[in-house]
C-alpha cells in the first residue's frame, strides 16, 4: 500500500530541500517528485502592511480616520 505525504517546502540556498515527518518510516524506499512553481515568491512582510481589511498604509491615514470619527461625534 502506498502512503502519500504532500508537503510544501522552500528551496534553501544551494538547492537544498528538507522534508521531515513522523509519518515517514525509517528505512523505507520513497519516490520524491519536485515541482518548482516558477515566478511565485512568498510576499514580503513589508508588502503586507496596510493590505488587510481595516488597516492603514500610513500613520497619516490612521490619524485622518480618527479625526473624521471624532468630528462625526460632535455633530
Amino acid at each position: 500500500m502506498e502512503q502519500v505525504l504532500r508537503k510544501t517546502v522552500i528551496i534553501q540556498p544551494g538547492g537544498h530541500i528538507e522534508i521531515r515527518s513522523d509519518e515517514l518510516p525509517a528505512g523505507a524506499e520513497a519516490e520524491v517528485i519536485v515541482i518548482v512553481r516558477a515566478g511565485e515568491q512568498p510576499p514580503s512582510y513589508a508588502s503586507l502592511f496596510g493590505s488587510g481589511r481595516g488597516s492603514y498604509t500610513t500613520p497619516q491615514e490612521a490619524d485622518d480616520f480618527i479625526r473624521r470619527e471624532r468630528d462625526s461625534w460632535e455633530q
